[in-house]
């Protein structure tokens, strides 16, 4: 029997960024401009209102939250004082940042739209931008295609990144310093608008895919091993729980602001997988 999702917790306005971290999953409402968490019965709790809509999440090696602030293309630090910009993305990003992930030594990548496209402008691509511990930025790749979900493979030696407008998957070697070289594609996709993405322990790849409606398990050379639909435009998802093998996937009806706020029927679904999660986030 094909596994179905179920639904873990709704009413809200449109998720971005699942992370599972010290046993809850964090998730950005970015129409909602928060972050919350969601607990395994499907509460739900504030952590900090972003103004500027918040994506991407990540972690500091010594606890400290990070977010990406779209609109206004800051990287943000949560401190006990609040929140406070570790850096300005405006000049690596040429339009809305996005998501982002975060490795072991505090460095963080970071993806951005490149152009308003809800508005119909010409088609450009865009860079990813790499932040230091420090606050530095600097352009870790170019000629993207709205970067946008991207992983660490366990070794943190891979980077992969979703490239939803060029329907694939982007490796690159990272280096001591953080540094990407030896691009090539990982996975092209048939189809498929690759979103949010997560690894397994078997160096799958779960890709959420919001206009064919689907997450897919996809090996590295695009070969599909599995395909789960979803009620709605599949975000992004993440594995977490206590054994990283609950496959969480956000979902949404639309992606525009208003029709968000005032439906408010975003939804987190969740199903058992075989393979548990693997690398970061």
């Amino acid at each position: 029997m094909p596994r179905m999702l179920a639904t873990l917790a709704e009413g809200f306005a449109f998720l971005e960024g699942p992370r599972w971290h010290n046993g809850q999953l964090w998730v950005s409402d970015m129409h909602d401009d928060r972050v919350l968490t969601v607990d395994l019965a499907g509460r739900s709790e504030t952590v900090v209102e972003v103004p500027g809509q918040p994506s991407g999440l990540g972690w500091l090696p010594d606890g400290r939250l990070l977010v990406v602030s779209m609109t206004d293309r800051r990287l943000l630090r949560l401190d006990a004082s609040g929140l406070n910009v570790v850096a300005d993305l405006s000049a690596v990003a040429t339009f809305h940042c996005n998501d982002m992930v975060v490795d072991a030594h505090g460095r963080a990548y970071v993806g951005n739209f490149g152009y308003d496209f809800e508005a119909g402008m010409p088609r450009r691509s865009a860079a990813l931008a790499l932040v230091l511990p420090d606050g530095t930025v600097h352009t870790a790749a170019e000629d993207l295609e709205f970067p946008n979900g991207a992983v660490l493979t366990p070794d943190g030696g891979t980077l992969i990144v979703a490239e939803s407008f060029g329907a694939r998957l982007t490796a690159f070697d990272v280096g001591a310093n953080g540094r990407l070289s030896r691009r090539r594609i990982w996975a092209a996709l048939q189809g498929a608008v690759p979103d949010g993405i997560c690894l397994d322990a078997e160096g799958a790849m779960w890709i959420a895919s919001p206009l064919s409606k689907e997450v897919l398990r996809v090996r590295e050379g695009g070969q599909v091993m599995e395909r789960l639909p979803t009620s709605a435009q599949a975000i992004a998802c993440m594995l977490g729980g206590p054994d990283r093998r609950t496959l969480f996937v956000l979902t949404a009806q639309s992606f525009h602001r208003d029709e968000c706020r005032a439906q408010r029927n975003a939804r987190i679904e969740a199903v058992e997988v075989d393979v548990a999660g693997a690398g970061l986030p």
